[in-house]
């Protein structure tokens, strides 16, 4: 799926620039990489704003296009308002298109309705969410799905268990000692017995019965 970002040359720069940009619907946005100069351009805050409600966006290579010419790149960084979570600034980087990239993709997990032991009660952990990659831009997937069906009770799935599509690496695997990086991602545990949490909720009645018994027996000696 192509995504085109529409941007205009910017020259002004400086808080009284950006929030004039603001005032206007627009927002200041900057693109570096690949060898070339930063340059400083303006988003329509509409689009921008719309084409971020797509997951997507965040891990597909854009179109943007900046006066009428097009290039590819990636969103490496966004800004938004603390109070009202609105974009205030994108970053973008360059891409080579013969070149790889690192960036993170977001893990998907499937499955969890025809977990068996999930079914019975069994807890989720979610241990990671997104994974730093490797890989050629034509390559770069939206999302890596982890399936989840098969874990029984106090199974796990580590990084090295994960199924990537072809031609993307996970940088924690390529630093040598896999063993040393390769970490959970995704677990099923089992819930607490219910007869555990029956024998907490005793022992605190004994012990409220006991402290009453105790100020009552202070209350009559002392009459």
């Amino acid at each position: 799926m192509n995504i085109t970002i529409n941007a205009t040359t910017r020259k002004d720069q400086g808080k009284g620039a950006s929030r004039r940009l603001r005032h206007n619907e627009q927002i200041p946005a900057i693109i570096y990489g690949a060898g070339k100069e930063p340059d400083t351009i303006t988003l329509n805050i509409h689009e921008i704003t719309h084409l971020l409600e797509n997951e997507e966006t965040y891990t597909s290579i854009l179109d943007l296009t900046i006066d009428k010419k097009t290039q590819p790149v990636i969103i490496k960084d966004l800004q938004r308002h603390p109070a009202k979570n609105l974009v205030t600034h994108v970053d973008f980087l360059r891409i080579d298109m013969n070149k790889e990239i690192v960036t993170n993709i977001p893990l998907h997990f499937m499955g969890e309705e025809d977990n068996e032991a999930m079914r019975l009660g069994a807890i989720l952990n979610q241990f990671v969410t997104a994974i730093e990659v490797s890989c050629l831009p034509a390559n770069l997937p939206n999302s890596i799905e982890v399936d989840i069906s098969k874990l029984g009770m106090g199974d796990h799935i580590s990084l090295t268990g994960i199924n990537m599509p072809e031609g993307v690496t996970i940088i924690a695997l390529t630093h040598g000692d896999i063993e040393a990086h390769d970490q959970s991602v995704v677990s099923v545990q089992e819930p607490k017995l219910m007869s555990e949490e029956a024998q907490v909720v005793d022992t605190e009645t004994e012990e409220g019965a006991t402290e009453g018994g105790d100020d009552k027996a202070e209350d009559t000696s002392g009459s």
